[in-house]
Order: structure tokens, then sequence, then C-alpha cells
């Protein structure tokens, strides 16, 4: 599972990817709310760890606006606001559970838990499609008019991030963030070497589609209307 978790407490964030980590997680973290935003409605989190009271913004800002723009990832509150109108507030916001700082790192663990045994809890279908084109997440099989290929995890992120943004200005920035993460050391022309292996499978499975370029902006899928890539 990937967790990003939206903190401003240095401490309590090393901490916790510490312990995350050791239970097998791979954690990214932030501080800044708008970061935040951004990564949140970017995708590729399992959950969210998202602290209500960040430097100049409120946490349940942040959520109602990736909510409104269509994040379905799950979200758990981190707060030392534990009221009950606070935690109706937190829950109406669109937060899946609640937790009062400070907390036991056992409790932590067992609210993640229950919130990956609800039904499509991780916000993700097993499935995404555009354009005849279909990408099974769970096997990273991309499927075709001409048949179907297995693509490696590096290529199965990135072209999940253009099925779930088509016709949509992927920014280099964006792109990393998604598909290594936010704290990832990665040369420039990595982006570029795997969108060039995307377009040789796009290329073979004979669909409809092609990876655009904005030169030195970013990346979009879009129809292909000359039936090339």
């Amino acid at each position: 599972m990937r967790i990003l978790l939206i903190e401003d407490d240095l401490r309590l964030t090393e901490s916790l990817k510490y312990q995350l980590g050791k239970e097998g997680f791979a954690v990214d973290a932030c501080a800044d709310a708008m970061e935040g935003l951004d990564y949140m409605t970017g995708g590729g989190y399992d959950l969210i760890l998202l602290d209500r009271m960040l430097p100049g913004a409120d946490g349940l800002g942040i959520l109602k606006d990736a909510r409104r723009k269509g994040a379905a990832v799950p979200v758990i509150l981190l707060t030392a606001m534990g009221q009950l109108e606070d935690r109706i507030q937190g829950l109406d916001a669109g937060a899946d559970d609640y937790i009062v700082k400070p907390f036991a790192f056992g409790e932590l663990m067992a609210r993640i838990r229950s919130v990956s045994r609800r039904p499509r809890a991780l916000g993700r279908e097993d499935v995404v499609s555009h354009g005849g084109l279909s990408l099974d997440l769970s096997e990273k099989r991309l499927s075709g008019p001409k048949g179907e290929c297995v693509l490696s995890k590096r290529e199965s992120d990135l072209m999940e991030a253009f099925l779930r943004s088509p016709e949509k200005l992927l920014t280099r920035d964006a792109l990393f963030l998604r598909v290594w993460g936010p704290s990832a050391k990665v040369e420039d022309g990595n982006l570029d070497n795997y969108i060039h292996f995307l377009r040789r499978r796009l290329r073979a499975l004979g669909c409809g589609l092609r990876i655009s370029t904005a030169r030195g902006v970013g990346y979009s899928l879009t129809q292909d209307e000359e039936n090339g890539i």
C-alpha cells in the first residue's frame, strides 16, 4: 500500500514514516497544504493521512477540494481537535476515519486495516479504460485492439495516470510525482524514456490513442486522428 502523509509536525512525520515503513508501507510525506492537494488529486496513493491543522490552511478545506475534484482515495484525519462536533465536521467533509492526537501507533494501524477492509476502500478500480485501451491494475496488463502486453511497474503507473485523465495535459512535475513520488531523485530524461516505451506499446496494440507532447511542459493522452503515434 502506498500512503501519503500530509503533516507539518516534522517529528511526527519522521516517526510515522519509520513505523509505517517497518510495516511494509511505502510512505511519501509533505507539509504544504496546496502541495498536498495536488498529490491527493494526482492519483497513485491508496490512503491519505491528513493533518487537520496545516500552516495557513484548514485540512478540511483541502479535503473538500479534493473530493470535489473527484479524488476517491480514503482519508484518515489526524488532529488534536477531538470534540464530537469536530469529528462530525471531519466525516462530513469526506474523511473515512478520524484519529485524535496524541494516538498510539497500534490504534492508527487498526484504523488503516479497517479502512482497507471496506469494499473498494482503496478507491481504485481493477481496470481503467479509455478509447479502446484497458489497463488491468493488478496484473499490469495493457490491452488493445491488436492484443495485450504486460507493463513494468513504472509503465503501468504512468499509463494509469494517462487513462485516468484522458485529453488532459499532465505536467512533467505531476507525472514525476505520480510515478516516482515527491522525494525520489530521478533524472529528467527518465520520464522521456518511459514515454518512448509506452508509445511503442500503443503502436503494437493498434489503439486509436497517442501520447502528445507539450514541449517543456508535459504530455497528454489524445485521440490519434492520423492513426499514428
